[in-house]
């Protein structure tokens, strides 16, 4: 059984396989995330702090891209799905964080939710095809490309990161802070 802090966020097991441990801290950082946008409404989501333009619903949007971008696009091969098959990104390269402001808090998400459990069913596929070392079917210029491991520590750093960043923001909207 997984124990779940005061958060709501799973935590990784102390002793566990690499497989259980790499997809048990990707889910706590996603979970930090939704912890850190719970509760907000659109202003609170749209609150930045400093010079930066960041915004938490913009984290929520951008982070959507960035699950489908890994696990369907480059992991499978997948086309991109709605809503990134319609996006102009040459007019507007940062639009998942631009277009967030137009986005109520239940679109942002329930885009991210449906992005992350979709990844969380084609991470499963990619380890039953392979696992950890399955390479992704879409690959750099030189044709080398990414295993799922790479992919998955890459997304636990991705998170990583941004949690911080939703820390600053967070604080800044209502004063909450932790981790």
């Amino acid at each position: 059984m997984t124990d779940v802090d005061e958060h709501g966020r799973p935590e990784p097991p102390l002793a566990a396989g690499e497989v259980d441990s790499i997809l048990s801290f990707l889910d706590y950082q996603r979970a930090t995330l939704a912890w850190k946008c719970s509760g907000l409404d659109a202003e609170g989501l749209r609150a930045t702090v400093g010079a930066s333009t960041m915004t938490l619903g913009g984290m929520l949007k951008h982070l959507a891209l960035v699950e489908e971008d890994w696990f369907s696009e480059w992991l499978h091969g997948h086309d991109p799905q709605p809503p990134w098959d319609t996006v102009d990104w040459k007019s507007d390269p940062d639009w998942d964080w631009n277009s967030a402001a137009d986005d109520s808090p239940e679109e942002l998400f329930t885009l991210w939710q449906d992005t992350v459990e979709r990844s969380r069913a084609l991470v499963a596929e990619a380890l039953a095809d392979g696992g950890l070392d399955r390479l992704a079917r879409r690959g750099w210029p030189d044709g080398r490309s990414p295993s799922l491991r790479w992919i998955l520590l890459h997304m636990i750093e991705e998170y990583a990161r941004h949690n911080g960043h939703a820390d600053l923001i967070r604080e800044s909207v209502d004063g909450r802070t932790g981790e």
